[in-house]
């Protein structure tokens, strides 16, 4: 009929039309998915650093570092620490290959991920870190109040030494072998009963030595170089004195024995002191050679100008021939 002719090429119009549209959808959707990476990927090509250019000056602002250790429970990782020693060099660089991509070559950049900046990479050649526990500055190292036992394990250059406020309860001579540069020990407040008679001895740049507040029973033997010992608050008997233990000791300036066991001032002094503490000890008397030459009535010492004798049983004024050669008398007791 007319009407079925009409209709015929209009019906094979719209199968036309359908099968263009749909061969035009298929390399669209592929078109998408080529260019999707590419748009994706520009994202990262200029980042924005500036939040991120960390220096001395700026640190504190941009990381807020007050509550750190509040956020984050280290309990589990104190038992794995190895207390106060060095990181040990590796021999042969192929057993941490992780460090020898770094030195081989630049390493790759990661993308970044929405959790955050990434940590930097490690700069190469930097090395371990010297210290596990104590903090170490320079050549001082900062052990107080880090619940040690012992000495720990210290740096070939180190020169200041403090362990103040732990636990540790004897002092061996290997603890300080080989620190030829050390000058000061301060382990005050600790729970030292002995130490080893060379502990101290061969250590050839050594001027100060603080023990106060121990449990010492006995002084080992001191270097030369020593110019002040401290060793109050502990339980140290005149008997735990090696004789004439202070006489070459000629740098020595100060000397504070006080709050011990002492029944008497150790003698000879070197001439160099300058600083004698024995108060709150046993002291009953003394020598009239103690302090002074009874045979050189000409004699002044004029550097020995603190002596600390009050908190002892022992009368002053019974005992004047030994202070002639002094520019001050003895604080304690004359009467």
């Amino acid at each position: 009929t007319l009407a079925g002719r009409r209709m015929c090429p209009l019906g094979w119009l719209g199968v036309a039309s359908l099968c263009l549209g749909t061969l035009w959808a298929v390399p669209a959707k592929e078109r998408r998915k080529a260019e999707k990476p590419k748009a994706d990927l520009t994202l990262y090509e200029n980042p924005d650093l500036d939040n991120y250019d960390l220096t001395l000056d700026n640190y504190g602002e941009i990381l807020d570092l007050s509550n750190y250790e509040e956020l984050y429970d280290y309990g589990d990782l104190v038992p794995k620490i190895e207390v106060g020693t060095l990181a040990p060099r590796p021999k042969d660089p192929k057993t941490h290959p992780e460090l020898g991509e770094t030195t081989a070559g630049t390493p790759k950049p990661q993308p970044p991920s929405g959790a955050g900046p990434a940590p930097p990479a490690p700069i190469p050649g930097q090395g371990l870190p010297s210290c596990l526990l104590c903090l170490c500055l320079g050549t001082s190292v900062y052990c107080d109040d880090a619940d040690l036992e012992q000495i720990p394990a210290l740096p070939p250059d180190t020169a200041y030494l403090y362990a103040r406020f732990n636990r540790i309860a004897a002092i061996r001579a290997r603890d300080f072998s080989g620190l030829e540069k050390l000058k000061r020990i301060d382990l005050s407040s600790n729970s030292i009963s002995w130490a080893d008679v060379d502990a101290f001895r061969l250590l050839p740049s050594l001027q100060e030595l603080l023990l106060p507040e121990n449990r010492l029973t006995a002084l080992p033997e001191l270097p030369r170089s020593i110019v002040r010992l401290d060793a109050r608050l502990n339980r140290i008997p005149s008997a735990g004195l090696r004789p004439e233990a202070f006489r070459d000791l000629k740098q020595l300036q100060f000397l504070h024995l006080s709050d011990n066991q002492l029944d008497f001032i150790p003698v000879p002094l070197p001439e160099s002191l300058r600083s004698l503490h024995l108060q709150n000890n046993n002291i009953q008397t003394m020598h009239e050679d103690t302090f002074c030459d009874s045979q050189d009535q000409g004699q002044i010492r004029r550097a020995l100008e603190d002596i600390r004798l009050d908190g002892n049983p022992i009368n002053l004024s019974l005992f004047p021939n030994a202070f002639f050669c002094l520019p001050r008398l003895p604080t304690g007791r004359f009467s």
